[in-house]
């Protein structure tokens, strides 16, 4: 079984007593943080003190303003076009819309969208079972407006959006028919982790405390559900040990004055696990555990302390994380440089939908497994073909020219290269996120980067403005993109 191999403690990273601060690191940064960066943006960040740069990220990500609502933000079923043909249309327009928006989103707007994106797959709904745009967006900007918020907030706010009620029944919930699912998944996956700090009759309970949220207009779906006083069950409950007349705020405040260490220890080790390593560090999750309970429960001074510690630094957590496939193809984007374009981002949000990864539908509700469970024998295939894929459409689109595969290069190793092997080295060492183990596996990949030229091409004719640069890039960036290293992030 893999361990977490790593020294380095929570302190904030020193360069040079800590380590490098380097190349290596501030892509292992960018890669964690956000989707990667480009040459000349890891090249600012190297101009930064790593610990005041993470700052500025955090702060960035909470300086980020909300997107702006949709006109469709908050229409019911009654407000689209009375020609089903038509309002299918319309519908499925505002949700491919909306999934392509926040694809780029999370490609070019950093921690906060990175973020929101994580969240997304910790509170699951599923669209597939509540099938409303105007929900789907409420749903998401709730994910944003908390992405790097107060996590107490955010579940007091994500248990009454419509998606979330709709799609872990709450809204069946009533005095008179209780509904225990909601209250099962709260104390389940939102805040405590299974069989953590909770009873059958805690469950019980904390579902008939939190009973009246489904005052609708059953006759014009996607429409405000809102708290009805005749559904709720005002009896008395006991939840933690603690018993009275219990409604839905008084729920959310006994579990985090209660629970605590549970709900701190529970959501830094997922967090920790997502962009540190996916082996636990017991000893280091205890730490950031306490600093969110010392900050009432605010995400960004975990961010802070996690990111910036010499801890994540340390060079056993690089390259020990497999993305998913969205996740990767957007990072080898902004890696490469190459500019947005709306329908690459339609295209990879939905082509991953056949290999599990659908956008607003995670697998269940315990989300996408992650990690190891990206990789299977087809969905390596596509992963495989998908890097090659990108960089064949942005030739298609650009007049059947890679200039920016030639502009990558020169960034990198300087204008004035010659040297065929330094260049592949510094290509592989770029994109991989540790050197390869085997001079054998250089000479390989040398091979391929050198193509068909002949090699006394190579002895005073050949340099980085030939003609062939850019296919000779992609050919060997095809080849990484097979090796096993080209997974790990």
């Amino acid at each position: 079984m893999p361990i977490n191999c790593a020294v380095l403690p929570l302190d904030p990273f020193q360069a040079d007593i800590d380590g490098a601060w380097n190349m290596q690191r501030a892509m292992h940064l960018s890669r964690r943080m956000g989707m990667g960066s480009s040459l000349p943006e890891l090249n600012t960040m190297l101009s930064m003190d790593p610990v005041q740069l993470v700052n500025t990220i955090v702060d960035n990500a909470i300086a980020e303003p909300l997107n702006s609502e949709p006109e469709w933000a908050s229409w019911s079923l009654s407000q689209y076009p009375e020609d089903e043909e038509e309002r299918n249309a319309m519908v499925v327009e505002q949700i491919f819309g909306l999934a392509t928006s926040w694809i780029t989103d999370i490609k070019n707007k950093g921690l906060r969208d990175r973020m929101s994106w994580f969240w997304h797959n910790h509170f699951v709904t599923r669209l597939e079972d509540y099938g409303c745009p105007s929900w789907m967006w409420q749903y998401h900007r709730l994910l944003q407006q908390y992405a790097v918020g107060n996590f107490k907030d955010f579940v007091h706010a994500i248990g009454t959006t419509p998606a979330m009620l709709v799609f872990l029944n709450n809204i069946q919930n009533t005095r008179f028919n209780p509904n225990e699912n909601y209250a099962r998944e709260l104390f389940e996956l939102f805040t405590m982790g299974v069989d953590n700090g909770y009873t059958q009759d805690d469950i019980v309970d904390t579902a008939r405390a939190i009973t009246g949220w489904n005052d609708t207009d059953f006759n014009d779906l996607c429409g405000t559900i809102s708290f009805n006083n005749l559904t709720w069950d005002p009896a008395e409950k006991t939840i933690f040990g603690q018993t009275g007349d219990w409604g839905y705020d008084d729920v959310i405040d006994i579990l985090f004055e209660q629970r605590a260490a549970a709900i701190s220890r529970y959501i830094c080790g997922k967090l920790y696990r997502h962009f540190v390593n996916p082996q636990e560090d017991e000893a280091v999750i205890e730490v950031l555990a306490e600093v969110f309970r010392n900050n009432n429960f605010e995400i960004a001074p975990v961010l802070r302390a996690m990111f910036s510690s010499a801890h994540f630094f340390d060079e056993a957590h690089i390259g020990t994380v497999i993305p998913g496939h969205i996740e990767l193809f957007l990072t080898f984007i902004n890696e490469l440089g190459f500019p947005d374009d709306e329908t690459l981002m339609f295209t990879l949000a939905y082509s991953a939908d056949e290999y599990d990864q659908r956008i607003f539908n995670p697998t269940d509700v315990s989300g996408w497994p992650g990690n190891r469970n990206w990789i299977t024998s087809a969905s390596l295939l596509f992963r495989w073909e998908g890097i090659t894929n990108i960089m064949a459409y942005y030739f298609s689109i650009a007049g059947e020219t890679l200039e920016p595969l030639r502009d990558f290069v020169k960034d990198l190793v300087g204008d004035s290269e010659t040297d065929p092997a330094m260049i592949s080295r510094a290509i592989i060492d770029h994109m991989l996120p540790k050197p390869l183990q085997f001079e054998e596996e250089y000479d390989e990949a040398l091979r391929v980067f050198k193509s068909e030229i002949p090699d006394n091409y190579f002895e005073g004719q050949w340099n980085l403005d030939w003609e062939y640069v850019p296919a000779q890039v992609f050919y060997l960036l095809n080849h990484l993109s097979q090796l096993p290293e080209f997974q790990l992030r």
